[in-house]
């Protein structure tokens, strides 16, 4: 990373700190990036030279227009990296018009493959094998290698043991994007980064682009380590001086463009649907007006003539405020369509938000229920986007929350390309004070398995697969996955650096939704904390393994929602913060029970939205999950939990005990003073003390309210006040 030894403290390596390299570094490398290897074929071959400078390894690169080498040479080596459109097996179709670099395939694996034969590979495609005592990586592109290089790093030394088979991989969703709440102008309310938690911009500062973007190079090279191979780069509410990136700002835009573009992440903006009239003086944005659409076609022709390999526009338009298609009786797909006809010649994309619902509900109206609105707005217009949209939702059809439903927007629109939008930054899960590794939350997400009879998962609907995964499978209809970053010009990049864990997991799990986050989250112990001491892995995977179920057990229970405070920008609890508000984020507690009830049969509905079987399971009280029973269902609280306890007494007693766990972690990470960095110990530390002391407000307040709300006793005789 950027070594600044002047100033501020030289920024956290995160999980590419240089003794990471060291089992690729200290070995014989050869690679072969092809003619069209392009900035990220360099960014492969700067890596291995980095690296191999670093540990006294040798760097072998072929030039594709130089000589052949012989078998004997390129088998000397204990690690070969090339891109060949084919790796088959012997006796498939040959194809007489080879890939230059492709003949390295049979050489280095002995014959094992053949550049020259099998189907096409993706350029994102990769196959590692070992034998004897080379390992092979070859990639179906430039961008493929850079994959497959990391890949390496991550196995370590497990990449250079004994033969271990075949290995064949490609990234399940075509687009792996993360959207920055970024913006130019420090805002009066959210800051510099809505929803930041990490310090300001690492893009911007005094009001524009920054002149110096090594921070943002760094960036994308963790990105690009890890799979993400998209950034929107300004927030998803578009302020005056955000919208101008579109036309004025365009030529910093391309700067941050060439930034990312050699790690392989391709750059969108966020836009306002109402640009026209902001920026382009027009009298209207009706999405039906020629003169919009001209002025929508001619910005796209600027915007890619600037910035060729742009990826499109991120958009959230009637939502909170921002401005939309309904103010002229237009429909989301007429909205989104404007801009995707726009950017169709240049191969652009449009990522529209379904984060859409009435933000100023009466709260004495137990009908309108903020969770049916993405499904009541969007489901009927399956069909209706053009092929270059993308519906961007949620993954639970409220906001993000610590435990909710699968979103049934998910399942209901078979037509419409969708992607699944995930939280990164902790804005609902202790806002990177608190250890709440997120990987198990979305591991749930993204498996479970939502559609056609419960036979098709959320990251098979959004990959566009009917089923299983398989590497050279069609992607029917790919959406993508999606998630806002945690990131910010903090030196340890997420304010708490094991809530870079979470920033990790993301990447990996975008790229292979079906991955253990707990083996995850060993390879970022690995990669971050390289040859340390078995007692620092034991003791984050104390912390950290079921920190979200820890999380949840301190803080709004059985999936009912919120209870944070929105005076502190939803950190801490209120349980009545937002009960009486215009935001439809309400429990419901009074004398008798808690919940919403979302049934057909007597609620607002909301379970009938789900496909068969989960809209039978969620009606049913009988069936439906505890950890959901208060998002679903209004109960007593002496309704019996399948636990055997009663909903009051699970209130009680999993407040305390997560109270209790989290207070055994602070001996433990004392325990590790001197095992790890100086500095990372004590931000640790510091973070750990606030979380203990959150945690405990926390428990004495969600106690004390449903002792009150209720008269029932602790049965445990625990303190209540």
């Amino acid at each position: 990373m950027t070594d600044r030894t002047t100033g501020p403290p030289p920024v956290h390596p995160a999980w590419l700190p240089d003794a990471a390299f060291a089992p690729v570094g200290s070995r014989r490398v050869l690679v072969a990036p092809g003619p069209d290897a392009g900035p990220v074929g360099e960014t492969v071959v700067a890596e291995l030279r980095r690296a191999t400078a670093a540990h006294g390894g040798t760097l072998t690169v072929v030039d594709a227009a130089g000589p052949r080498l012989d078998d004997a040479t390129v088998r000397a080596h204990d690690l070969v990296l090339v891109v060949a459109p084919r790796a088959g097996g012997p006796g498939q179709r040959r194809y007489p018009d080879a890939h230059p670099t492709a003949y390295l395939v049979a050489a280095a694996t002995a014959g094992r493959y053949d550049g020259e034969t099998g189907g096409q590979f993706a350029p994102d495609m990769v196959r590692r094998v070992r034998v004897g005592g080379t390992t092979v990586v070859a990639a179906g592109g430039a961008v493929g290698l850079l994959y497959g290089l990391h890949g390496v790093v991550r196995l370590g030394e497990r990449a250079f043991q004994a033969d271990d088979g075949d290995h064949l991989e490609r990234p399940l969703t075509p687009v792996r994007m993360l959207d920055h709440w970024d913006n130019i102008d420090v805002h009066p309310v959210m800051g510099q980064v809505e929803r930041g938690y990490a310090g300001g911009s690492i893009f911007y500062a005094d009001g524009r682009v920054r002149d110096d973007l090594s921070r943002v190079a760094d960036y994308a090279r963790l990105l690009g380590s890890i799979g993400v191979n998209a950034v929107a780069i300004n927030n998803v509410n578009v302020h005056a001086t955000e919208a101008r990136l579109l036309t004025d700002g365009l030529a910093d835009v391309a700067r941050v463009a060439d930034v990312f573009r050699p790690h392989g992440v391709r750059t969108y903006l966020s836009v306002s649907f109402g640009s026209p009239m902001r920026l382009g003086g027009l009298a209207t944005n009706d999405p039906l007006d020629p003169d919009v659409q001209a002025w929508w076609a001619a910005t796209a022709d600027r915007v890619w003539a600037t910035i060729p390999d742009f990826g499109g526009f991120v958009v959230k338009a009637d939502s909170e405020g921002q401005p939309g298609p309904f103010a002229y009786g237009r429909d989301h797909a007429d909205g989104a369509n404007l801009l995707a006809r726009a950017v169709a010649p240049h191969g652009g994309t449009v990522f529209w938000r379904a984060f859409v619902y009435n933000h100023e509900q009466d709260w004495r109206d137990r009908r309108t229920d903020r969770a049916r609105a993405a499904y009541d707005h969007f489901a009927p217009l399956d069909g209706r986007f053009d092929d270059n949209v993308v519906l961007q939702v949620k993954y639970g059809p409220l906001d993000f929350q610590v435990r909710e439903a699968v979103s049934p927007v998910i399942a209901a629109m078979p037509r419409t390309r969708v992607a699944v939008e995930l939280q990164v930054t902790q804005e609902y899960t202790g806002h990177q004070k608190h250890v709440c590794y997120l990987g198990p939350l979305w591991s749930d997400v993204l498996g479970f398995p939502l559609a056609e009879d419960a036979t098709r998962t959320v990251a098979d609907i959004a990959s566009g697969l009917p089923g299983p995964r398989t590497p050279e499978g069609a992607q029917l209809r790919a959406g993508g996955i999606t998630a806002v970053s945690n990131v910010g010009d903090d030196e340890f990049w997420t304010g708490h650096p094991l809530a870079q864990a979470n920033l990790y997991a993301y990447g990996r799990l975008a790229w292979d939704p079906s991955a253990d986050p707990v083996a995850l989250l060993d390879e970022w112990l690995d990669l971050t904390f390289p040859g340390a001491d078995p007692r620092v892995r034991e003791t984050l995977h104390a912390f950290m393994d079921d920190s979200w179920l820890t999380y949840e057990k301190y803080t709004a229970p059985l999936g009912v929602c919120f209870m944070v405070d929105p005076l502190r920008g939803h950190y801490g609890p209120n349980v009545d913060g937002y009960e009486y508000s215009k935001w439809g984020t309400y429990h419901f507690a009074d004398r008798d029970g808690i919940g919403v009830d979302r049934t057909v049969a007597t609620g607002t509905g909301f379970t009938g939205q789900y496909p068969a079987p989960w809209d039978a399971v969620y009606e049913d009280l009988a069936t439906c999950p505890d950890e959901l029973l208060l998002f679903f269902h209004h109960v007593p609280y002496q309704h019996v939990l399948k636990s055997g306890t009663t909903v009051i007494q699970h209130i009680y007693d999993t407040r305390a005990d997560a109270v209790d766990v989290v207070e055994s972690w602070v001996p433990r990470w004392e325990a590790l003073r001197g095992l790890v960095d100086d500095r990372l110990h004590a931000r640790v530390a510091e973070r750990l003390a606030e979380q203990v002391r959150s945690a405990t407000e926390w428990r004495d307040q969600v106690r004390t309210y449903f002792f009150r709300k209720s008269g029932v006793p602790d049965a445990s005789g625990r303190p209540i006040y």
